[in-house]
């Protein structure tokens, strides 16, 4: 079920599906070639999570698209240009968040501008830190405009350390 991801694996396909998601190099930046991956697939071969000696980086989605692991969102975090992709909040929110409670739009202090209801995001403190990843459930616009409501369901909160 489990098997050593390289070129025959499929990794180029799912390098470009990252790229296409998240921006050129988001590919790279997810599954390093020089990198030895695990690819879990189901029992008819498609590609299900992909994961590193750190965690799980991705899951792929029957819809074509990637939902982050914690490992993921750090990959990402180091190779997307501040803002994109992230949902920004402050020292009130961090405690709840790492604890994986979703982040409401009163909360947010910054969005990336491509950000549309479902993509995935990163949910990182003021100071740069990430301490989750998600689901946005609103477009940018709307998580900077709208004083009530959820903006990202988070899905794997990033424990403080120590």
């Amino acid at each position: 079920m489990s098997e050593s991801a390289d070129g025959s694996a499929g990794l180029p396909q799912l390098r470009t599906i990252a790229d296409y998601q998240f921006g050129s190099g988001a590919g790279a930046a997810l599954f390093p070639p020089d990198e030895s991956l695990t690819v879990k697939r189901t029992t008819s071969g498609r590609p299900q999570q992909v994961h590193a000696e750190a965690g799980r980086i991705v899951s792929f989605g029957t819809d074509g698209r990637f939902t982050l692991g914690l490992e993921g969102g750090r990959r990402l975090d180091t190779a997307l240009a501040h803002p994109a992709y992230r949902v920004v909040v402050d020292d009130e929110s961090e405690p709840f968040v790492r604890e994986e409670k979703n982040v409401f739009t009163k909360f947010v202090l910054e969005v990336g501008d491509e950000i549309r209801p479902g993509d995935e995001v990163l949910v990182v403190h003021e100071r740069g830190e990430l301490l989750a990843v998600g689901t946005a459930r609103l477009d940018a616009g709307a998580i900077r405009d709208f004083e009530t409501g959820m903006a990202v369901n988070v899905r794997e909160g990033a424990p403080a350390e120590t």
